[in-house]
């Protein structure tokens, strides 16, 4: 068990917040979800032995919740809210404009593995549509053109951690 091997300290902490273990699931699945990059079948089994849950009741919620993704998935996970008050507000052509720009499909994720695209239901940003979500943060009133900033931008931050961690790995390198 990876989750109870690697990360004992923070399980024990979550655990201490809840009154009943059942109700840690959630945390938990964050917990794997962070661990793995997604949260696999094998994490969600990990996360039900940990809470003497069935897995069946962790894999629902998997299955529920937008936020825990069944599928590795890029580095920043734009979803775009779609529904039919954003719809009316253009979301299902900023989606179209928004899968042909990155040239993958709606639940494709870019060769480089930088971006996923998917659409979700309420964001709760009707009047700020189109509207996305990329990894927890709102990017509203989106046009073409602030997109394609946004896709820059975050390229960018990417390229930048890169770089951070090659250094970090060359100077470890040195001091040995």
């Amino acid at each position: 068990m990876l989750l109870q091997e690697k990360y004992p300290e923070e399980i024990k902490g979550i655990l201490a917040r809840f009154p009943h273990k059942k109700s840690a699931v959630l945390p938990l699945m964050h917990l794997a979800q962070e661990a793995y990059g997604f949260t696999s079948r094998e994490a969600m089994r990990e996360v039900a032995d940990i809470l003497e849950l069935d897995p069946t009741h962790v894999l629902s919620l998997a299955g529920f919740y937008t936020l825990y993704y069944e599928e590795p998935v890029g580095k920043f996970v734009l979803e775009v809210c779609n529904d039919l008050a954003c719809a009316l507000r253009g979301a299902d052509d900023f989606v179209e404009m928004a899968s042909r720009k990155l040239d993958i499909p709606v639940e494709g994720t870019t060769n480089d593995g930088l971006f996923t695209l998917k659409t979700v239901m309420c964001l709760a940003a009707c009047d700020r549509a189109p509207m996305l979500q990329c990894n927890l943060k709102f990017e509203e009133h989106l046009d073409e053109e602030k997109f394609d900033a946004l896709i820059s931008r975050l390229r960018a931050e990417a390229a930048a951690e890169k770089e951070d961690a090659s250094i970090i790995e060359q100077i470890s390198a040195f001091a040995k």
